[in-house]
């Protein structure tokens, strides 16, 4: 298993600069206004103390095909950033969390308040595993290596953290650049994009590995996976680039304090605006009521993004309850 201290990760990119690293760390594209020292500090001595426990039973949801067929899209909503994508022949998971807690240890940090809605024994084969960043929350390790031993999947994430599954004994993740793509089999690519955002697993990595979403493009369309992200010009350009998604898979939380929280997240509205600039077909909710990391209640972004939509008038964008899957419409 990987080391209690892995969260004082040693991962750093050496690579060329680019205009999104400068020869030690990524940046974003706009003027990088994530959090620093003095917000962060600022953000503990503010922070609403959460000791009400309110872990919530639910059932799994029922297990999934094993396969669909080329051209059809089902998305699984399991928790936070974790959705089971399912298009022409491959079964694809997005930044895969099932343990209780996500942290540097197994006995520290923010604790889950559901349980997953799929449980892990009901996966169907899992191909390809995309991982957006490094965060406890996103790159969880022991759900990878659960994966790796039961699944033997691709691993796919952003310059730099090709290193972190080697420590894990995991080999062979493919590292991708911004607008850099893979084939993940004949029909279904992958390419990695832009997002506003930050990567960081200890004390001294800050940003020394790149965040990013993914495009999936094959006979079933275009999915966008978001993973993590503030506003900013990524969306227009991966219209551009990709054309309308089929499917746009966009955070909505935290967003509480405002102040700190909006530098690299999403809210419910500012989601509904980035599924009008992606001119999304159909959008569904990530990153939200699983584990709590802003100020709001567990329940609260599902409720601010129906008032969102309410107001837009546009129900092409849907919160789906845990464990449950979506057939996407063409």
């Amino acid at each position: 298993m990987f080391s209690m201290f892995e969260g004082y990760s040693t991962a750093r990119y050496a690579g060329p600069v680019s205009d999104h690293f400068d020869g030690k760390r990524f940046v974003n594209q706009q003027s990088d206004a994530s959090a620093r020292l003095t917000h962060i500090v600022r953000r503990a001595i503010t922070a609403r103390l959460k000791l009400r426990r309110d872990y919530r039973h639910i059932e799994p949801g029922s297990p999934p095909p094993r396969r669909i067929g080329h051209g059809d899209l089902r998305v699984t909503f399991v928790n936070h950033a974790t959705v089971l994508i399912q298009m022409d022949g491959l079964n694809i998971l997005t930044d895969p969390v099932w343990s209780l807690r996500v942290g540097p240890v197994s006995w520290a940090g923010p604790e889950r308040v559901r349980p997953p809605g799929l449980r892990f024994e009901d996966l169907p084969p899992i191909h390809a595993v995309l991982i957006s960043h490094n965060h406890y929350d996103h790159m969880d390790i022991g759900t990878l290596q659960r994966l790796w031993h039961a699944h033997k999947p691709r691993f796919v994430a952003g310059l730099g953290n090709g290193a972190i599954f080697e420590a894990a004994g995991m080999r062979g993740a493919r590292e991708l650049d911004w607008w850099q793509g893979l084939a993940l089999s004949r029909h279904v690519c992958v390419t990695s994009v832009p997002a506003h955002h930050f990567s960081a697993r200890g004390l001294r990595d800050r940003d020394r590995t790149l965040w990013n979403g993914f495009v999936l493009e094959g006979l079933s369309g275009v999915v966008y996976f978001a993973g993590d992200t503030g506003p900013g010009p990524h969306f227009a350009q991966i219209r551009r680039r990709h054309g309308r998604p089929r499917l746009a898979l966009l955070p909505i939380s935290p967003f509480r304090p405002e102040w700190f929280m909006s530098r690299v997240h999403l809210s419910p509205a500012g989601a509904v605006r980035a599924h009008h600039t992606l001119g999304a077909k159909t959008s569904v909710a990530i990153h939200y009521g699983t584990f709590r990391l802003g100020d709001e209640d567990p329940d609260e972004a599902v409720e601010r993004l129906a008032l969102a939509v309410e107001r837009d008038g546009d129900p092409r964008f849907v919160a789906l309850p845990f464990g449950q899957t979506h057939s996407v419409s063409a």
